[in-house]
């Protein structure tokens, strides 16, 4: 089995800033892609930035130049510095990796960490 599990959630003001970290373990032999999604109220889950196992990265729009992803292999470790938060970017912030694991990939999901930017 893998798990995925974030942290570093909380409340912040508008233009504060916020690290999330999100580390899978289990039965893994190769993560690929990692991502960060966000889902706000009433609204569906989208892309926030995903990061390859190369380190290449893509990010929204919505958040180009503020928020910056990264990752650490040897931990299985994924990272989201958001910065210049804004009331905007409210939401439940989920992780995905995909993992190869018994001869298969797989997509694995967070249970989610609550992100909360007061105007």
């Amino acid at each position: 089995q893998v798990q995925v599990v974030e942290s570093g959630g909380g409340v912040v003001q508008t233009g504060g800033s916020l690290r999330l970290s999100c580390a899978a373990s289990g039965m893994i032999f190769s993560i690929n892609l990692m991502g960060w999604y966000r889902q706000a109220p009433g609204k569906q889950r989208e892309l926030v930035a995903i990061i390859t196992s190369a380190d290449s990265t893509n990010y929204a729009d919505s958040v180009k130049g503020r928020f910056t992803i990264s990752r650490d292999n040897a931990k299985n470790t994924v990272y989201l510095q958001m910065d210049s938060l804004k009331p905007e970017d409210t939401g439940v912030y989920y992780c995905k990796a995909d993992v190869t694991t018994r001869g298969r990939d797989y997509n694995y999901w967070g249970q989610g960490t609550q992100v909360t930017v007061s105007s």
